[in-house]
């Protein structure tokens, strides 16, 4: 078996974890937001150093690579997009500008949107000059009511053309019951203006992109798709030729936020917003499943974002029911990950509308010019400036020496903060990190409580490389008392992505009556259910067959969204069966049904006697990729962790009342079995861990460590 290379980029570091075999190695490079492929490269370069190779030996080697991307996420908050033209039906041209009431909101902070004086809508990715309404019109059954009219659309195409759009999004009412009129539209753009003439122009189709119903949110869903497509196919054309031109000849896979991976050519450009958690919460459940820690709230704190995610009972149930893309409500199927603007370069500032007080994020320094102890120019103290002049981050040994620090730029960022409120630095170092700890503790405790979970059943998951810095004062903020931190915790992402699959997702809206409360009979025309998943199925394997796999090796699971009768919201059930074929089938979808739906808001909430209905047909396919698995019993020591002590150095413990000498250890020498009462700092190449007192630390012969606090 070859190399597995597996990248995510981060808002400030681009990580990258290689597994071969039982073996793995881990590397960070610095984000090169202006050109990706560089930091790319660059990361590739130094894992193949650090196994001995040179890069086109190591890529020779190499049988996968699976990327996390964030350039759809960095076109979409620098607004680089392109210019888009959108096709609708006529006397609904104005449904993206109305939007809905509180589309305001969407994508904002809470403190944003208490803000109410300096709230206001979203700039629109589509000025309203460039939407043409087309003379059509197809009815909820799918029937076309008014023709399309050739000439009525060619009149509108070279409206657009004319006024310099770059790609067309047509979005027609009922299209996702009957897309005819959406393929015309595409067929008539193709014919009229073919490639030679005009170069690619992407045509993003509504019907396929998300054929399900919700006039707003299915457009949105499609513009935002759009908008990022352009950038998002140059760029990884350029990586692809980059690799190739050093000699990689094998797929390049982009990770999902669905929990799964696919080549680009079947990848839609918006599935891959905020893979890099998502990736990051798979792995992590796979990692907690095997070690028999079921119920885990997987936390990741890079330099930019704090990423939460829940696993219950071993499993990742929660999607995001209308996922908001930057500041865009869209009805993608994506897995729920909630993110806030905190982590290592959160900058730390006085809020003058609260009598200043200390405020962390969520503004970051990112990698350029970063925090002031980077030295690179950046001044605004940040959450690495304070744990540097707390004596938890050692300057000489950021990123395993590669990276120094200067301390004393953040001692001066520290002071200047602190003036205004008569705090040295210590103080201010010391506010910097309760604010920030809270802040994430609250967000996991949220998380948590509000889905109905008891937060202390749950385990904290430190990942990324600054969760294991604040892992203690997170948990304790969230009513948590047990940590795991991992060998790869500051790669989380990238380690999530080692285990992801090739997954699909086809879906469908088509109402269907399960149970008629009226008439108290189950739906029988079981041939009509079985067409729509049959339709979804087909879609699936002309797939897979382009992918280079076989029918044979895929496994499908249908999903369904389904509610009680006069219900506004859909829950997500998995159907116990493909395809129905006798009431006791229909039957056992409906039971299904109110089982997870008693499990999630209680069995008082169950009500199947209002009649029980499908919104949504969701098919899944998985295609099994080789994973790298932590191996069993790698290393048992005793419970001394002496071997692993690389020295002391003054720390600041607000409950032991200020600096004391703490002990250093070193992660890659400690042995399984190993104990060490906080307070201590464990360094790695690749982040440091924090054990505060009252807190201990024991090393499992896998190499993982649980951070447990003393209850006495």
């Amino acid at each position: 078996m070859g190399y597995i290379v597996n990248v995510d980029v981060g808002g400030t570091f681009m990580d990258f974890f290689v597994a071969k075999g039982g073996d793995y190695l881990t590397t960070k490079v610095p984000t090169t937001a202006y050109e990706l492929g560089v930091g790319f490269v660059r990361g590739l370069e130094e894992c193949a150093e650090k196994d001995g190779k040179t890069l086109e030996q190591f890529l020779a080697e190499t049988d996968v690579i699976k990327y996390c991307t964030t350039i759809g996420t960095n076109i979409l908050i620098e607004h680089t997009g392109p210019k888009l033209g959108l096709i609708t039906t006529r006397g609904f041209e104005d449904t993206i500008f109305i939007g809905r009431g509180r589309q305001w909101a969407d994508g904002l902070q809470l403190a944003d949107v208490q803000d109410v004086t300096t709230i206001a809508k979203p700039e629109p990715l589509i000025p309203r000059k460039l939407v043409v309404g087309i003379r059509e019109r197809i009815d909820y059954a799918g029937n076309v009511v008014m023709p399309l009219v050739k000439e009525d659309v060619l009149e509108q195409l070279r409206y657009l053309v004319d006024k310099g759009v770059r790609g067309f999004v047509v979005s027609l009412l009922w299209s996702f019951v009957n897309p005819v009129h959406e393929r015309q539209i595409r067929a008539i753009i193709e014919e009229e203006f073919p490639e030679v003439y005009l170069g690619n122009m992407p045509i993003i189709l509504s019907s396929e992109i998300s054929p399900k119903e919700g006039e707003y949110v299915r457009t949105m869903t499609a513009i935002v798709n759009a908008y990022i497509h352009i950038g998002f196919v140059e760029q990884i054309s350029a990586l692809c030729s980059d690799l190739l031109d050093k000699g990689y000849k094998k797929p390049l896979l982009l990770c999902d936020n669905v929990g799964g991976c696919a080549k680009v050519a079947r990848t839609k450009a918006i599935a891959t917003y905020g893979a890099s958690p998502v990736s990051g919460l798979c792995g992590a459940a796979r990692l907690c499943t095997s070690v028999g820690l079921p119920n885990v709230v997987f936390c990741d704190t890079g330099g930019t974002s704090f990423d939460v995610g829940l696993i219950t009972d071993g499993s990742i149930t929660h999607y995001d029911l209308y996922p908001t893309v930057d500041r865009w409500r869209t009805q993608l199927t994506a897995i729920k990950i909630t993110s806030i603007g905190a982590g290592g370069g959160s900058i730390a500032w006085l809020n003058p509308l609260l009598g200043n007080r200390l405020e962390v994020g969520p503004s970051s320094a990112r990698s350029m010019p970063g925090p002031a102890c980077y030295d690179l120019g950046g001044e605004n103290a940040t959450v690495t400036d304070a744990d540097v002049v707390l004596g938890y981050v050692n300057p000489d040994y950021f990123n395993g020496g590669k990276f120094r620090l200067n301390k004393e730029k953040a001692v001066n960022a520290l002071k200047d903060l602190g003036k205004k409120s008569g705090w040295d630095e210590v103080t201010t170092a010391m506010m910097i990190k309760k604010v920030i700890d809270a802040r994430m503790g609250q967000e996991i405790f949220k998380e948590v409580a509000l889905k109905g979970y008891e937060p202390s059943d749950f385990t904290v998951f430190a990942g990324g490389g600054a969760g294991p810095g604040h892992c203690c004062g997170v948990a304790a903020a969230g009513d948590m008392s047990k940590i795991i931190v991992p060998p790869m915790s500051s790669v989380a992402g990238a380690y999530g992505a080692s285990t992801l699959d090739v997954v699909h997702t086809y879906e469908k809206s088509r109402n269907t009556r399960l149970f008629d409360y009226a008439k108290g009979t189950y739906f029988n025309d079981y041939a009509w259910f079985n067409s729509i998943v049959e339709e979804l199925r087909e879609l699936a394997i002309k797939d897979i067959v382009l992918e280079g796999f076989k029918e044979a090796q895929a496994t499908f699971r249908l999903e369904l969204e389904m509610r009680y009768g006069m219900q506004w919201r859909y829950t997500p059930v998995e159907s116990p069966l493909l395809l129905v074929h006798s009431e006791e089938d229909v039957k056992a979808i409906c039971d299904r049904f109110t089982e997870e739906f008693s499990r999630m808001y209680s069995p008082e909430a169950a009500f199947p006697q209002g009649g029980v209905e499908v919104e949504t047909y969701r098919l899944f396919v998985y295609l099994k990729l080789p994973h790298f698995e932590l191996t069993r019993t790698r290393s048992v020591g005793t419970k001394s962790a002496g071997d692993a002590l690389k020295g002391q150095r003054e720390a600041y413990w607000e409950k032991l009342g200020g600096y004391k000498n703490t002990s250093i250890y070193q992660w890659d020498l400690l042995k399984g079995g190993n104990l060490i009462e906080g307070p201590a700092v464990i360094e790695s190449d690749n982040t440091t861990v924090v054990i505060e007192p009252g807190w201990t630390f024991s090393m499992a012969p896998e190499l993982y460590g649980i951070i447990s606090h003393n209850h006495h």
